[in-house]
């Protein structure tokens, strides 16, 4: 079996999220069928999973399941060329608050899909979404310097970003998890054979994505600016991140998965870069640019692994698979503006599928 085989659909694990219902939105329209596995359990993946019912009637199965399930996870992985897992627990504080449930979903549900692929359909390649969270908080205070409304490392080395040499380092129970997973997809191409790769991905953000305080920070404050909510900035705005168009991780994703076998074993970064990084200040500026309206925000205390600074270098995804990102900052953020103000400028609702 092989990616290229067309009669056999992808599976998505967590495939009406924000970034795999755009995954199963661009595999559909590209003529592939998809099963979009998703435990339904976040605000705003009902409202994805319609809509790509809608979009791609008789294409797009969805499969209400939960990782944490390895009986329905064989079933799902079977019959199938290939799995992109997404499907995750992603917010740091969530981890804090139940560090269990937490290791049960990242770690322990990752497990169950090396598992499932293992004994049931090893010749089926698996990608899987991991985080910039894994490199810990990567730089102390110290070893940051402010320029303007940005931090930026006192160090050279970083001029370019964090590359995959950087050692890991865990840190909250969240990084702890997906670390784990991180590197158990990495041990399962070198001790079973099987064709998986990691990508470590930056803020991604774009249409699909409903943000909150905990996760999509960059939709969260388009949205505070669109409802004319308070913003708690937790930290004291000046850190750094940098900002990848979902439509440009949709490339590298696809990209990936055809070229698997020459990417087996390995983790990549995926982000921006330093040319789309910005910090929430600068965030802020541009949204009241955008919007035109005033976003009100108050700082609170740092967050557990909080990091002040980070940016992805991505010179080795675009030397394995010529992949570099095409949409800038300002591009993506009124795609995004676009998207919300049309659509979802109204709190989201959680709605039953029919």
């Amino acid at each position: 079996m092989t990616v290229a085989d067309r009669n056999r659909p992808i599976l998505i694990t967590g495939g009406c999220g924000f970034i795999g219902s755009n995954l199963a939105d661009r595999l559909a329209s590209q003529g592939r069928k998809v099963v979009a596995l998703d435990s339904l359990a976040r605000a705003g993946v009902v409202e994805n999973a319609k809509w790509l019912k809608a979009r791609h009637s008789g294409r797009i199965e969805i499969v209400t399941a939960d990782v944490r399930d390895p009986i329905r996870l064989i079933e799902a992985v079977r019959e199938v060329a290939g799995v992109l897992h997404l499907a995750a627990q992603v917010a740091v504080t969530d981890s804090v608050a139940d560090p269990v449930a937490d290791f049960e979903i990242n770690a322990r549900g990752t497990l169950n899909v090396l598992e499932a692929i293992r004994l049931h359909n090893p010749e089926a390649p698996l990608l899987f979404a991991s985080t910039n969270k894994v490199y810990g908080r990567l730089i102390d205070d110290a070893e940051v310097v402010r320029e303007g409304q940005r931090y930026v490392p006192a160090s050279p080395s970083l001029a370019s970003g964090v590359s995959e040499h950087t050692p890991l380092d865990f840190h909250s129970p969240y990084g702890c998890s997906k670390g784990t997973a991180d590197q158990y997809v990495r041990d399962y191409a070198r001790v079973f054979g099987l064709r998986t790769a990691v990508l470590r991905m930056s803020c991604i953000y774009g249409p699909r994505q409903f943000g909150t305080e905990d996760q999509g920070w960059i939709a969260h404050f388009m949205l505070a600016a669109l409802r004319g909510a308070p913003l708690t900035i937790f930290g004291d705005g000046y850190q750094v991140r940098d900002a990848l168009h979902v439509s440009d991780a949709v490339d590298a994703w696809l990209a990936a998965l055809s070229r698997i076998d020459s990417v087996s074993g390995h983790a990549f970064n995926l982000g921006g870069g330093p040319a789309r990084s910005v910090s929430l200040r600068e965030l802020i500026a541009s949204i009241e640019s955008l919007t035109g309206r005033r976003v009100q925000h108050a700082l609170a205390d740092w967050r557990p692994g909080d990091q002040p600074w980070y940016v992805t270098d991505t010179s080795a995804l675009t030397a394995a698979l010529g992949w570099q990102p095409r949409i800038a900052l300002a591009e993506g953020l009124a795609s995004l503006h676009d998207w919300l103000s049309g659509r979802f400028a109204a709190a989201p609702q959680r709605e039953a599928i029919a």
